[in-house]
């Protein structure tokens, strides 16, 4: 099997931590590995099929005579911004786990389960989007849903953990948790997010826009239909909850006109759909929870039920590892497709 360099941007972040994990997991075929990240990482190591990396600085002039096939990078918009296109003229493919690039026309936004076609477009810019981490458990769900009965329109609500803000966002919670056990919650520091995480729910992630909407429910809207090649109309809220890893979501979805939903139907399709696992027992207290996603590669639904009032509505309720199927594995399975693709 043929071996490919592979460099990893935010090695020392928790998406890049991830990465080397699910590397790891696949037996991805790694000939060389370079971890790369800002100044104040360099020396550090990592690990990755039992060999040990060196942490580099990630400069413009990084990639030159490295021979990178690969490059993920997941350090932040602004550093995908100024230094994805050094790793592309180096000749590398970048898989980009940020949201910078992933409204650009002609760049590709891709969830292998939904989409795989679209990558075959990567040469045009030599980058590949991965999506936000709740567009992509929320399309792996609506694609074979929207296969059997063709959806007019979605309204998702998120319970969104705090690992989606980083490693700041899950020392936060701990440590005002902590405060609450020693009674000194009142003095405990809320900077990670707008308002005290333990104890509450707070229905704001990201910037607010003159629409009423965040940046973060407007991401779902966008790039859900990217996804799919859809026009459907999507409606998002987006909340914050005391969880340490594992978005949760609650959807809604309207089918077209004259659609009378059967369940089993999409149970079935549901069940036979590639990395989806339906858990669906109510009798049984049997239903996806963040305790059941964390550290997998699946999605998880279940709560699969017709509306009570209208014959073309369902509702779900779909749960997976955001810092995994969200990030890590859906930048690594994109990778795995690109592959193919090339060997092919």
């Amino acid at each position: 099997m043929k071996k490919y360099n592979v460099a990893v941007v935010g090695a020392s972040g928790a998406v890049g931590e991830e990465l080397f994990r699910v590397l790891e997991e696949v037996e991805f075929p790694i000939a060389n590995l370079l971890p790369l990240a800002s100044a104040r990482s360099v020396g550090e190591e990592v690990e990755c099929q039992g060999k040990a990396y060196k942490i580099q600085e990630l400069t413009e002039d990084v990639f030159e005579g490295k021979g990178i096939d690969i490059a993920f990078f997941s350090a932040g918009g602004s550093i995908s911004e100024k230094f994805a296109k050094y790793a592309v003229e180096s000749g590398a493919v970048v898989i980009d786990n940020t949201s910078h690039f992933r409204m650009v026309d002609n760049i590709p936004l891709v969830v292998p389960e939904v989409n795989p076609e679209d990558i075959a477009n990567w040469e045009e810019t030599g980058i590949i989007a991965n999506p936000n981490c709740s567009t992509i458990q929320m399309v792996q769900l609506l694609k074979p849903l929207h296969d059997l009965y063709g959806i007019k329109r979605v309204d998702v609500s998120t319970y969104q953990a705090v690992s989606g803000a980083g490693k700041t966002g899950m020392e936060e919670l701990v440590m005002q948790m902590q405060a609450f056990f020693n009674f000194t919650l009142d003095d405990a520091k809320v900077e990670a997010f707008a308002h005290q995480i333990a104890l509450n729910v707070i229905p704001h992630i990201d910037v607010p826009e003159d629409n009423g909407y965040t940046k973060e429910e407007m991401k779902m809207v966008n790039e859900t239909n990217k996804i799919m090649h859809s026009d459907f109309a999507v409606s998002a809220t987006c909340v914050r909850v005391p969880v340490l890893r594992s978005h949760s979501e609650s959807i809604t979805i309207t089918f077209e006109d004259g659609v009378d939903v059967d369940v089993a139907k999409a149970r079935e399709v549901l069940e036979n759909f590639e990395n989806v696992v339906v858990i669906d027992d109510m009798s049984k207290n049997e239903y996806p929870m963040p305790i059941i996603s964390t550290d997998t590669d699946e999605t998880y639904v279940g709560r699969i039920r017709k509306d009570l009032y209208s014959d073309n509505i369902l509702h779900i309720w779909g749960v997976a590892d955001q810092v995994r199927v969200g990030a890590a594995t859906n930048s690594v399975r994109i990778a795995q497709k690109w592959i193919k693709l090339e060997e092919n």
